[in-house]
């Protein structure tokens, strides 16, 4: 049989995907072409002719062995959707890690929300109507919900993310994280980080109880640390002396790691500041402890190379419209880098 013919302008796509994938982590390739020859499998990207009945879920399955590779096919070849009869890049290496371009670099947006309620919104209260509208605007504006995991192996440089990036955390405990959010977060689909105060976590009618925290782990939602009283790590008591304070702060850490290991098997890898506050000694305390990051409530989105233990988030006010909860979505940096 002889090879499949494409176009000259095709092989010097090929050319240049090839170039630009040849640093990178491999993705692994089935070992057969396909016998219809509507693939060719290089060592960097396989070059395809669409089939009639392909999907680009179904083309990243087939030839990345994980449909959740997608959008490296529609962002590497600029498309939305596929004919039968196109011409096709399936790149098989993360081919922009970090989010770096030529036109500047990926920040990544983590929104942060508190409580939730049926009616009536302050400042740390979304309403349910709100938040469904929210959640509806990232789906509608072709957003992808990733994990708090996804977006540090982005920021440690090991993994491209799709270019519209967003995280959800939920902080404190609140029964709401689990009456009204989390149907919401289920019926999207989206992945989700709940950071206790374990203090808080105590079943009464307006927080919740540990088995409530064990269901939403069970349904999805992430679970990690927010300290254990939720006191500010950077300020000492009155009456403590500094060796008192130290000894404070790594139990606020240590003792809600623990409670979370006890109550769900888990060990915790990340940590939310009690009021987004943090300094040098909390940093050190954290990475002796094991923690792999942790997030502020700076507002702002954020690049691979910001610093992992000062993540910033957006705090999400219940008297903010669509529009200034779209604003807070900032996804590309054209700023040079120095």
């Amino acid at each position: 049989m002889n090879p499949y013919s494409f176009p000259p302008l095709f092989y010097f796509i090929l050319l240049t995907a090839a170039v630009f994938g040849c640093a990178t982590p491999r993705v692994e390739v089935l070992p057969s072409v396909p016998p219809r020859m509507e693939a060719k499998i290089f060592q960097d990207f396989v070059a395809v002719v669409v089939q009639e009945g392909d999907t680009i879920n179904s083309l990243a399955g087939k030839y990345m062995k994980d449909p959740s590779l997608a959008f490296l096919i529609t962002e590497f070849n600029e498309i939305d959707e596929l004919r039968a009869g196109q011409e096709l890049i399936i790149p098989l290496t993360f081919f922009e890690k970090g989010g770096l371009s030529p036109r500047g670099y990926q920040t990544v947006p983590v929104l942060s929300y508190h409580n939730f309620s049926l009616a009536g919104a302050n400042k740390s209260t979304v309403t349910q109507q709100v938040f469904e509208e929210q959640m509806g605007l990232l789906r509608k504006k072709g957003f992808h919900v990733i994990t708090i995991d996804q977006l540090f192996d982005f920021l440690d440089f090991s993994r491209q993310i799709p270019k519209k990036s967003v995280v959800i955390t939920i902080d404190d405990g609140w029964r709401s994280a689990f009456d009204i959010a989390l149907p919401i977060l289920k019926k999207y689909g989206y992945p989700a980080t709940l950071f206790v105060y374990t203090d808080l976590i105590v079943g009464s009618e307006k927080t919740l109880s540990w088995d409530l925290v064990q269901e939403m782990a069970r349904q999805g939602i992430d679970i990690q640390c927010h300290s254990k009283t939720h006191r500010n790590l950077t300020l000492m008591g009155k009456r403590e002396s500094f060796k008192e304070y130290v000894e404070s702060v790594e139990r606020e850490l240590s003792e809600c790691a623990q409670i979370i290991k006890k109550r769900l098997n888990k060990d915790v890898k990340y940590f939310a500041y009690p009021y987004g506050d943090t300094n040098l000694l909390v940093t050190h305390l954290l990475k002796k402890q094991g923690y792999r990051g942790a997030f502020t409530v700076k507002r702002g989105s954020n690049p691979f190379f910001l610093n992992p233990y000062e993540i910033q988030r957006s705090m999400i006010y219940g008297d903010f419209s669509l529009d200034q909860f779209e604003k807070n979505l900032s996804l590309f940096s054209d700023e040079a880098l120095r």
